[in-house]
């Protein structure tokens, strides 16, 4: 993009130029930054250094291991989050047809490759001029992701802690407990939280709502898991309670995908654990027509397929 010059000649600084300090803010380190934007370190360094020529005193602070934003530089985060905000929507609502553009979604890992494939599927056969950008991450990531307008929405389970976001709960979900075959319990068609206490238990890492949800519903009931290993993905949490690592929870929507006999499945009696899961949006931000038919397609698809 060709910089643009004041009538005395000054340089204003560019798009591209603000896009990157915005990442560079955000990663507080520049091959991170660099990496994310798919350019190299030098050019991006070189474009922060022209950055701050034009304004006359640094947006970083430079520290051994890391950078932080000075006080220009919190400003003109503020400002550069608004002016391409503005703009980005601006081009939405001039180019919205209803039919062609994209949608940018996000979910959670223990969400996404169990809902969205077919959710994603039916909304592309009836729009097949459209684009759907998928974003796996961890919920507080797409939150921020969501109120600085990096996607359209986020499918996540309650609850969210957001202020400024707006959250439609979808269907509330069943966790199943996962045993290994040969387990003690695996024998018993019912089984009561009571039974589980004495063995270990296999849980996502800390950065998952998942374990959360596990550990508030067992602590409700005046009962402390007790976790010998953490992993980072649900499959992994699986295949260690098929090697006999421990017992865990597991989402009915990722059992309903899994076609292995290692491993066994079964609800707790009385009042299962479950989960809520949500759709949240910005509602400050533009909403294209083509948003909103996803909007509603979600809604439809979530009746036509309700949990089991």
């Amino acid at each position: 993009m060709r910089p643009v010059h004041d009538k005395i000649g000054c340089r204003i600084m560019d798009l591209d130029q603000l896009r990157y300090f915005l990442r560079v803010a955000e990663r507080q380190n520049f091959t991170r930054a660099a990496e994310d934007l798919a350019i190299s370190q030098p050019a991006l360094s070189r474009s922060i250094q022209r950055l701050e020529e034009e304004l006359g005193q640094p947006v970083f602070e430079r520290k051994t291991r890391s950078i932080v934003l000075t006080e220009a530089g919190m400003l003109l985060q503020s400002r550069a989050q608004q002016v391409l905000t503005i703009l980005e929507d601006t081009k939405a609502e001039i180019t919205d047809d209803g039919q062609s553009g994209r949608v940018r979604v996000g979910a959670i890992p223990t969400i996404a490759p169990y809902f969205l494939p077919e959710l994603l599927q039916s909304f592309s056969r009836a729009y097949p001029k459209a684009t759907l950008i998928v974003q796996e991450n961890t919920t507080d990531s797409l939150i921020k992701s969501c109120t600085q307008g990096e996607i359209d929405l986020a499918i996540l389970a309650l609850p969210v802690p957001a202020r400024y976001l707006e959250v439609e709960e979808l269907f509330k979900e069943e966790l199943l407990l996962v045993l290994p075959p040969n387990h003690p319990l695996a024998a018993q068609e019912k089984i009561r939280l009571t039974d589980v206490e004495p063995f270990p238990f296999v849980l996502l890492d800390e950065a998952h709502c998942l374990s959360d949800n596990i550990i508030s519903f067992c602590r409700q009931r005046s009962f402390q898991p007790v976790s010998v290993e953490r992993a980072s993905q649900l499959a992994m949490v699986q295949e260690l309670v098929s090697l006999s690592h421990g017992i865990s929870m597991i989402p009915a929507m990722a059992r309903q995908i899994d076609q292995s006999n290692r491993r066994v499945y079964r609800s707790i009696c009385g009042r299962p654990p479950t989960r809520t899961i949500a759709v949240v949006w910005n509602p400050y931000r533009f909403q294209s027509r083509l948003f909103q038919a996803f909007r509603d397609h979600l809604r439809r698809f979530r009746s036509s397929h309700p949990p089991r």
